[in-house]
């Protein structure tokens, strides 16, 4: 009877572990990160500045300059939207899926036209979720300084969403691009970055469960969750290295147009010595293959990889917080003599 209520206790331990180390991956991934992605945005469209912020170190740096002169919310703007859009997107692969013969996950033993429906599901689902996504992103790079904090609201995204879906509401520069010529660079983004981050996280648990065969086995509760938590991490990584030039040109050519003033991510002051400098995005690309073509012309191969070190701080904070969230757990976990 003994043996049974330890057992019990042992089983239910392991899933508050699990439980605590995915809550801990959601929480960084979704709101401790959400500085690094919102600086990553400011310095992948602001082709004024001269310090690409390759390295972590000029990133941070710049990064605390603004929340010094614009407060702690300058960082964390429009993480509301990030979150709409993520339902947005959920919601379409869900319905598409339940309405078409698009299948939303994989069986064990999949065939090619299973992996084809797959993917172009994850295609169309970005698809769907274009335009919140360009309004989403337009709240994450905006300047705290020319933000109307009385006519802002978390359902703007959902609304300026379908104003740039239905072409009404406020009148945008002639340079707005439409979203037609988004829709296929878009989906080749999403098709990729999930196909990269899966086969990266499949390598690497194969891996893992290659290794355990070499090893006793471990009654540590949390082998059983770390692992795909860690393959997710490196999946994830992967993508966004590879993909970093693709979300460059997309997220320029989505702001074209739209008016949007965002700060100067290379540091400079003001006139008055207070905030930092403000500039609008006013590129005149022509298009995908224009824009690539310009950046590599006029920036060079590293303009493509413009604000890489908030990539960089972004995953290492990631990765250390679990990292430090398992020893933590593990020495809580030792046994007591």
């Amino acid at each position: 009877m003994t043996s049974l209520w330890v057992l019990c206790v042992a089983e239910q331990l392991n899933r508050f572990a699990g439980f605590g180390i995915g809550l801990v991956s959601l929480f960084t991934e979704n709101v401790l990160a959400h500085p690094c992605i919102v600086f990553r945005r400011q310095c992948q469209v602001d082709y004024h500045a001269t310090c690409y912020h390759l390295t972590p170190f000029s990133a941070v740096s710049v990064m605390y300059a603004i929340t010094k002169a614009q407060g702690v919310k300058a960082l964390w703007k429009g993480m509301g939207s990030t979150f709409i859009v993520h339902g947005i997107a959920l919601g379409a692969e869900g319905i598409i899926s339940e309405f078409t013969p698009l299948p939303r996950e994989l069986p064990h033993s999949w065939s090619w036209k299973q992996l084809a429906g797959h993917l172009l599901l994850k295609g169309l689902t970005a698809v769907v979720a274009l335009p919140f996504y360009c309004a989403s992103l337009i709240e994450t790079v905006q300047s705290e300084i020319v933000r109307d904090e009385s006519s802002s609201g978390l359902l703007d995204c959902i609304r300026e969403g379908l104003t740039r879906l239905l072409g009404v509401g406020a009148p945008h520069s002639r340079r707005l691009l439409p979203l037609g010529c988004l829709l296929l660079p878009v989906a080749l983004h999403a098709v990729l970055r999930y196909a990269i981050a899966a086969s990266t996280q499949r390598a690497a648990m194969w891996l893992h469960q290659r290794s355990r065969k070499n090893r006793l086995e471990s009654s540590n509760p949390l082998d059983a969750y770390f692992p795909e938590l860690a393959a997710a991490w490196a999946g994830s990584l992967v993508a966004d290295v590879v993909l970093f030039p693709l979300e460059t040109a997309l997220h320029r050519l989505s702001l074209q147009g739209t008016r949007t003033i965002i700060d100067a991510t290379d540091g400079v002051l003001a006139a008055g010595g207070g905030s930092p400098l403000v500039l609008p995005v006013n590129t005149q690309y022509d298009g995908f293959s224009d824009c690539l073509h310009s950046i590599r012309r006029k920036e060079g191969a590293a303009g493509f990889y413009r604000g890489f070190g908030a990539l960089v701080t972004q995953y290492s904070l990631h990765g250390a917080l679990l990292e430090q969230y398992v020893y933590a757990t593990d020495m809580e976990n030792e046994p007591s003599f």
